[in-house]
């Protein structure tokens, strides 16, 4: 379709693919060794036909042992690829395998998912049950960690990092006492991150936070330094929103005004608990609807959807406006966010590694695959290059699968009594087995049901019910960041664009990795979206926000991203063709941890809570992962694994030395 210029010219969309640089030699490492990355998603084809598929000959492939396999560097479309699904949804569909030929090790732990709880789940059973115990990990994504994921970048002589998923350790000091030992025996001391995170980093450079208005939402493409500064009224003078929006905006920030008043604290509680943010600002607040595209992305970056879905009753203790000249004291109330409220209780949200908590996961590799790490600290293993192919070595206690997808795992015999578990996974296009004494699934809980068939319905129905948040973290290499230091920002919310957020990588030097300090040189760019659909019920809108990711490819996150970027830092003078080396686009269709929502969810007592119902043994079978809690944090991931791997030690078989 053609693009019309302000001047009325039209221009061809081809040829502006040209001016924004679509097409551009910008690396694009999505294949190793000449072989696609997706090859470890494996297909449903005879093991002949998948190496006709690919053109490769007919022996045994393992790309993942290779000496070049470093998924960290890939760029182009990482995250949850299509190959990566293809196994997992051939079983939804109920396509079968011929039968498995069987491993000739057997395992005392087989884990299934390597993420953050996968890993914390082998540590902590090796740790019970001694060194010598024989623990298999399967990972059906070509790199490990989950959505704690790694993003490299090279440019000249210097490594720049991203983080793909998980961002940091949000609240450490409301960590279990399982979690905190955890941090302590992997080298991890939060305290550190006050030196290495430099918290004056926008005041010494003159940045602030910006919102970027553009013209399809709001009439005129115009980025706005200093969100809320020096004033409301200020900062909104300089927006393109009308007067009546801008004097509602400024009432909703500056006043303290009880907008429920004659209500107890309790009843304003149950009240809020049952409104959404969007009602409340309409029904009580009585913003002006106009008001509502400036606010419905406030919450993307936590919940996963916007003000029209999210209580605000969650909203009323984490500094969100419209609450300030309210009574809420006493009891909590009956929502159920308080979870979240608690979590970000006196810190700052400094606790952030280079490459997000893709380093917990690499500190837990390391620790219990030595050979494929130097180093021993929480410092050297951010700019430590893992040996992937160390980590299916057959002589080691503790080996970690890649490119593997689990589509069977099964009591041997009655549940009750059953000896021994038996796992059935996919690689390279063959089904294989593999027996353990126990098993952990530290994958999602919405695939569980299908792994295992013979689990109560009951059960099965709770796994199935959370919805996990879909999204997209784009990391885009940029020459330098000039444009941001002329336009004074740092970080962008932009509340009716595509990519809801556009940030500076956080300013965290540790170790040998220093942060692109000068802004000369080149850095990090990350955006965020949230493809969620308002209006819908909650768990609606995160099914319409995966099938919308399933079908986007790359060249349109890319274009996206080129269109965006050049649009907003234009005026600074930025040139998506010349500025942008590389992007990576890490999609999760199926993203974080579905949290109880009070708007939609009954409020069951907790042992009737869906996630509590579905974690529950079922023979040597156990379930680890931040589903298994509904609370989408790395510390969740943590503490069910400890739980799960309590249930499956009374199984142990090794005796530590």
């Amino acid at each position: 379709m053609p693009v019309v210029k302000s001047s009325g010219e039209q221009v061809s969309g081809e040829k502006r693919d040209r001016k924004i640089g679509m097409g551009s030699n910008i690396t694009r490492r999505d294949f190793l060794n000449g072989f696609g990355i997706a090859i470890g998603g494996s297909l449903i084809l005879p093991e002949t036909k998948w190496f006709e598929r690919f053109g490769l000959p007919q022996s045994p492939l393992t790309p993942d042992k290779s000496s070049a396999y470093y998924p960290p560097t890939l760029t182009g479309m990482r995250g949850t690829t299509d190959a990566v699904m293809e196994v997992g949804h051939a079983l939804r569909d109920g396509n079968t395998w011929n039968s498995p030929s069987p491993d000739a090790e057997s395992y005392d732990l087989i884990v299934v998912g390597g993420g953050i709880s996968g890993l914390s789940a082998a540590y902590f059973y090796r740790k019970m049950a001694g060194p010598k115990a024989k623990i298999l990990i399967l990972e059906n994504h070509d790199d490990f960690g989950g959505h704690a994921r790694r993003n490299e970048f090279q440019t000249g002589q210097r490594m720049i990092l991203g983080y793909g998923g998980t961002q940091s350790i949000a609240g450490p000091k409301i960590y279990s006492k399982q979690a905190k030992q955890l941090f302590e025996e992997l080298g991890i001391e939060v305290q550190r991150f006050y030196k290495y995170y430099d918290r004056n980093f926008e005041k010494s450079n003159g940045l602030a936070r910006g919102t970027f208005f553009d013209k399809k939402t709001f009439g005129e493409d115009k980025l706005v330094a200093g969100t809320g500064q020096p004033t409301w009224p200020a900062f909104l003078a300089k927006t393109p929103l009308s007067p009546q929006v801008q004097k509602d905006l400024v009432r909703l920030h500056t006043e303290k005004v009880d907008y429920l008043p004659g209500l107890s604290s309790w009843d304003k509680k149950v009240l809020l608990a049952k409104t959404s943010y969007k009602d409340y600002l309409l029904k009580h607040v009585k913003i002006t609807p106009d008001a509502i595209p400036f606010m419905q992305t406030e919450t993307y970056g936590l919940y996963g959807v916007g003000v029209d879905a999210v209580p605000a009753g969650d909203l009323a203790g984490l500094g969100y406006p419209g609450f300030a000249g309210m009574d809420l004291s006493g009891p909590p109330g009956p929502g159920l966010g308080a979870e979240i409220t608690k979590q970000e209780e006196d810190e700052p949200y400094i606790f952030h590694f280079p490459d997000g908590n893709a380093s917990i996961a690499r500190l837990l590799v390391r620790s219990l695959i030595p050979a494929s790490a130097p180093g021993h600290t929480m410092e050297d293993i951010v700019t430590a290059q893992l040996d992937y192919a160390t980590l299916d070595d057959p002589a080691a206690p503790v080996r970690l699968r890649l490119n593997s997808t689990v589509i069977l795992a099964r009591n041997i015999g009655d549940s009750s009594a059953a000896q021994e578990v038996e796992v059935t996974y996919v690689k390279d296009g063959r089904a294989r087995s593999v027996r353990g004494a126990t098993c952990v699934l530290a994958c999602w809980n919405m695939v569980i049901p299908y792994l295992c068939p013979d689990l109560p319905d009951k059960q099965k129905d709770a796994l199935a019910y959370g919805v996990k948040i879909p999204l997209v973290y784009t990391n885009v290499l940029i020459r330098n960041w000039q444009p941001f230091k002329k336009l004074g920002v740092s970080a962008v919310r932009c509340p009716g664009s595509y990519f809801e957020t556009v940030t500076l990588d956080f300013p965290v030097s540790m170790g040998d990795y220093k942060y692109t300090s000068n802004p000369a040189e080149p850095c990090v760019l990350h955006l965020e979206r949230v493809p969620c659909k308002a209006g819908l019920p909650v768990r609606e809108q995160q099914k319409a926000g995966r099938r919308e990711l399933l079908n986007t490819n790359f060249a349109t996150f890319e274009r996206n991203v080129r269109e965006q970027l050049g649009t907003m830092l234009s005026p600074g003078g930025f040139d998506p063709a010349v500025d942008i080396q590389a992007i990576t686009v890490n999609r999760w269709p199926h993203g974080y941890a579905y949290e109880y929502n009070s708007l939609y969810d009954p409020d069951w007592p907790e042992d009737q809570q869906p996630c509590v119902i579905g974690r529950q043994p079922f023979g040597r079978i156990s379930i680890a992962n931040s589903d298994a809690e509904a609370f989408a944090y790395s510390n969740a991931a943590i503490d069910q694994a400890y739980r799960a791997v309590n249930e499956v030690s009374r199984f142990n078989r090794v005796v530590g030395t």
